[in-house]
């Protein structure tokens, strides 16, 4: 039981970094990311937040919800925290534009069925 309270609590974080994504990506251009430093590691934080929660989410949860790329995202987090100077803008970019937006109903729903 404790872990279940864990899983939702760490959606909770998820879905907040990507809610603090989607509404700042609309206020930010891809120029600006690129080379405003601290406009780039705000969106690098979010994602940071979003990948260490994925990773504190229990094996069984992440196994009966596949729809997700779990393995992927865990290591995107570890390349922008262990890897930070081989950030790239574009890539970061392409996250933020496609990969987060299309995250959010997958985590809305498992938050809702909990």
């Amino acid at each position: 039981m404790r872990e279940k309270i864990r899983d939702k609590e760490r959606l909770e974080h998820i879905l907040n970094s990507i809610n603090v994504i989607l509404s700042s990506k609309e206020k930010h251009t891809f120029e600006e990311v690129s080379t405003d430093p601290i406009v780039f590691y705000g969106f690098v934080k979010q994602v940071e937040i979003i990948g260490e929660a994925v990773y504190m989410l229990t094996k069984e949860f992440r196994a009966e919800h596949d729809e997700l790329p779990w393995d992927d995202i865990e290591r995107m987090r570890h390349v922008l925290v262990h890897g930070y100077y081989k950030i790239r803008p574009d890539q970061l970019w392409e996250t933020v534009q496609n990969d987060i937006p299309a995250m959010k109903p997958h985590i809305e729903k498992m938050i809702s069925e909990m």
